[in-house]
């Protein structure tokens, strides 16, 4: 019902809408995600993002490259804390206990970052789903962002 609803609405209020949304699921707990989680496994796939940040709410898309064909997908996404600032991020890495494209939409978090003033250099980011899917993602952050530690984004399988 609610990506029904995201995909009618007009691109400000689907950016609203994303916001609230993963505000609102940012106090379900998801465990973060580390090395451990995938210790032994094999990757499912790879995926690519690109995602801006302005004042803590985001967007962008990506590709997801599964069993040999390429999947896009777009994204929203948020920093819990200030969010102060603008920032870019280009990331990259492998994907985890995918078993079926269908089980990669969806919200992810990661509460691994560091709190305070996030700013231009590499990145290291550990995302999960509620569908048990990581992705390990390395890039890089060009811009400033205050953040409290915590990302989450919400992605949708494009059309």
């Amino acid at each position: 019902m609610i990506e029904a609803a995201f995909r009618r609405a007009t691109p400000s209020i689907k950016a609203a809408l994303a916001a609230a949304i993963l505000a609102m699921a940012g106090c379900s707990g998801l465990s973060a995600p580390t090395q451990q989680s995938i210790a032994g496994l094999s990757p499912s796939g790879r995926v690519t993002i690109n995602e801006d940040f302005v004042t803590g709410v985001g967007g962008g898309t990506g590709t997801l490259y599964y069993q040999g064909q390429t999947h896009p997908f777009k994204l929203a996404g948020t920093v819990v804390g200030p969010g102060g600032g603008v920032a870019k991020i280009n990331a990259s890495g492998e994907v985890y206990k995918l078993n079926s494209v269908s089980d990669f939409p969806g919200r992810y978090t990661q509460s691994t970052g560091a709190a305070g003033l996030s700013t231009s250099g590499g990145s290291d980011l550990w995302l999960q789903n509620s569908a048990g899917v990581i992705m390990h993602l390395q890039g890089t952050t060009t811009g400033a962002m205050l953040t409290l530690g915590r990302d989450e984004i919400f992605i949708r399988m494009a059309q």
